[in-house]
């Protein structure tokens, strides 16, 4: 399987290189349109902006082709803002489109928990998981309820339909999107850092891999 790591300019692409390898596959790190159109598997991190991150993508040609590859049911990872690019829209510095892979909108975390006391945003922590769904995905073989992801993000995706969340944590009081997933279930977003987040994290990244190679 030929799994490539797209590069645009706002990632961490070496740790989820090195993430992906200690899992025993093998990972290209790549921003040529011709090699993501030939991928078997690909992986979408990121770090920063919504709005830079789907510009970089455009620049580069790459949305169609990261559609076309989800479209035909190849899977496709998407880590902390490529999670957050798989949804319609973002609020994130005004309004702007993304992938369009998870229908839905990405909004502000609040800087008040629900019972009206302030929070502190961006999310910074270690954070348990939840399965919100009876869907049962892969991605959760060997990973109990209640085990603990590093979240980094000030925004949150939040799905139209319920059945495309899988997982959540819970901060300020209120559930947060914790992975997120396609119909098909080929396409799958993690809001939290899995090459940052230990054992657990490469057991995620390792069932993502194992399931389709």
């Amino acid at each position: 399987m030929k799994t490539i790591i797209i590069d645009y300019g706002l990632s961490n692409l070496l740790s989820v290189r090195r993430a992906v390898e200690s899992c025993g596959f093998g990972a290209e790190i790549s921003s040529d349109p011709d090699t993501v159109r030939k991928a078997d598997c690909l992986i979408l991190p990121g770090v920063g902006a919504f709005a830079k991150g789907m510009e970089q993508l455009g620049k580069l040609g790459l949305i169609p082709l990261i559609k076309s590859h989800v479209e035909n049911g190849n899977p496709f990872l998407g880590i902390c803002l490529g999670m957050q690019m798989m949804f319609s829209s973002s609020e994130e510095g005004g309004l702007h489109d993304g992938l369009g892979i998870i229908e839905g909108s990405v909004e502000r975390i609040p800087d008040v928990t629900a019972d009206g006391t302030q929070q502190r945003v961006p999310h910074v922590s270690w954070e348990q998981i939840s399965f919100d769904s009876e869907r049962k995905h892969m991605l959760f073989s060997g990973i109990d309820e209640g085990s603990e992801f590093y979240f980094v993000h000030s925004y949150e995706g939040k799905p139209k339909n319920l059945k495309s969340l899988l997982a959540t944590c819970e901060y300020g009081g209120r559930k947060i999107s914790a992975i997120v997933a396609n119909e098909k279930g080929n396409a799958v977003g993690c809001q939290f850092h899995p090459e940052k987040s230990g054992h657990m994290g490469l057991q995620l990244l390792k069932n993502f891999l194992t399931d389709f190679s």
